[in-house]
C-alpha cells in the first residue's frame, strides 16, 4: 500500500507540481528529479514483496538446501573418511596378526623339523649301537665257532701225530678227553 501511495504520489509530484531547487541542480549538471526519485521507491517497494517472493525466497532456499546437501556431503565424507581410517587400522590389525601367525607356524615348523632330525638322530645312534652289538654277538659267535673248530681239529691232528708216533690207533674216547683237557689247561685265554 504505501508504495503504490508513494509510486503514484511521486508520479504526480514529478509532473504536477514545480519544486524550485531542481532547476538549480540541472542547471548545474545534476538531473534531479524528486517526483522519479519518490515514484522509484514506491515501485522498489511494490516490487519488494513480488522479488522477494519469486526471486529471495526461492534463491534463499535454494542457497539453504545447497548449505544443507555440502554440509551433509562433508558429513558423509567425513564418516566415510573415518570407516576408512577404521578400515585401515582394521586392515593393519589382520595384516600384523596374519604376519604373526605365519611366524609362528614357520617357528612350530622349523621346531618340528629339529624335533624330528633329533628323533631320527637317535632312532640311527640307537640302530647303530644295535647292529654295533648284533656284530660284536657274532663276531663272539664266530670266534667261539672257529676256536670250538681250532680245537677239534687241534686235538684230531694230535692223535693223528700219536698215532703216527705211537703206531697204534688211538681213537678212542678216552685219549680224546685228555687230549682236550691238555689243550684247555695250555690254552692262552682270548
Amino acid at each position: 500500500m504505501i508504495g503504490l501511495a508513494l509510486a503514484f504520489g511521486g508520479y504526480y509530484v514529478s509532473t504536477k507540481v514545480p519544486i524550485g531547487f531542481q532547476e538549480t541542480l540541472q542547471h548545474q549538471g545534476i538531473p534531479l528529479d524528486i517526483g522519479k526519485t519518490i515514484a522509484m521507491i514506491g515501485m522498489f517497494l511494490l516490487l519488494f514483496p513480488v522479488l522477494n517472493y519469486f526471486y529471495f525466497r526461492p534463491l534463499g532456499e535454494a542457497i539453504s538446501n545447497r548449505t544443507s546437501e555440502l554440509e551433509r556431503t562433508f558429513t558423509e565424507a567425513e564418516e566415510l573418511r573415518q570407516r576408512m581410517e577404521e578400515m585401515r587400522t582394521e586392515y593393519e590389525g589382520r595384516l600384523a596378526a596374519a604376519e604373526a601367525q605365519a611366524r609362528e607356524q614357520i617357528q612350530a615348523q622349523i621346531r618340528e623339523a629339529q624335533d624330528l632330525r633329533d628323533q631320527l638322530r637317535a632312532e640311527a645312534v640307537q640302530q647303530a649301537e644295535e647292529l654295533k652289538k648284533r656284530a660284536l654277538e657274532d663276531i663272539e659267535r664266530e670266534k667261539d665257532k672257529i676256536v670250538g673248530d681250532l680245537r677239534l681239529h687241534v686235538v684230531n691232528l694230535t692223535l693223528q701225530a700219536t698215532e703216527r708216533l705211537v703206531g697204534e690207533n688211538v681213537d678212542d674216547a678216552k685219549n680224546r678227553k685228555l687230549v682236550e683237557e691238555f689243550i684247555e689247561k695250555v690254552e692262552v685265554p682270548g
